[in-house]
Parts: C-alpha cells; structure tokens; sequence
C-alpha cells in the first residue's frame, strides 16, 4: 500500500497544522472543521467508514465508539497529546507515518507517552470491512 493512498479525516482538537502537514505530503485529508466544526464524534465515525478515511484525533470518545458501541470504522489515529506544541504534534505524526503508515489502516491506534499501539479489530461486528 502507498502510504499516501491513506485518507484521512482530521478532528477539531488536532490542528490545522496537522490538516495542512498531510495535505502538503500529499494524503487526501479533510478537515472536520472545514465541514462542519460542531459536527458529532459519531457522525465524523460515520463519514469516515463511508468515505474509507482513518479519523485522526485527540478525543478518547472515538474509543468509546469503535469498542463499545461497535460503530463501524475505518481506523482511529488517538494522539494522546493534550500539552503538546504544534512542533511537537507535527514530529509525532511525521515518525508515526514514516515508521507505520503500511500498517494503520483499519486499526485503533494511540499514541501516548512516546508508545504506540495499534490494535486490529477483526471481530464481526468491529470495523469496515475491506
């Protein structure tokens, strides 16, 4: 898989900066706040797996609904960065695609203290079938 034939929806709380750095390095990714800001975590779910786009964000609520609510997904990227700096941000996405890009799709991914986890949901029920 080309990493760049990843899209991608970028959440509010995540920054234009992250938005306009995927944009630049050429992954189709559109903008939560370009659509509509106010928009529900559960509808951004939805247009993402309809759209087959991985939801990059910084809310814990999109665990809540790919888990437990069993909402159908096309992988979540959770950046457990709440203090972090823009130049911060953008180093973690930029070793996060250089080093796994070939291996998110699909999967609830978190960063959080310089640990990344990927976890494939392949129960029935969990996730957008390819």
């Amino acid at each position: 898989m080309n990493h760049n034939s990843i899209k991608f929806i970028v959440d509010v709380g995540v920054g234009k900066s992250i938005e306009n750095y995927l944009r630049d390095k050429g992954y189709d990714a559109k903008a939560v706040r370009e659509i509509d800001p106010a928009m529900s975590d559960d509808n951004i779910i939805r247009l993402a797996a309809t759209e087959k786009r991985m939801v990059v964000t910084m809310d814990k609520d999109f665990g809540e609904l790919v888990y437990h609510s069993c909402m159908d997904h096309y992988g979540v990227l959770l950046l457990r960065l709440e203090d972090a700096t823009v130049p911060e941000k953008l180093e973690v996405i930029k070793f996060l695609l250089g080093n796994y890009s070939s291996k998110i799709a699909n999967c609830f991914c978190v960063f959080q203290k310089n640990k990344f986890r990927i976890k494939q949901i392949n129960k029935p029920g969990y996730g957008v079938k390819p």
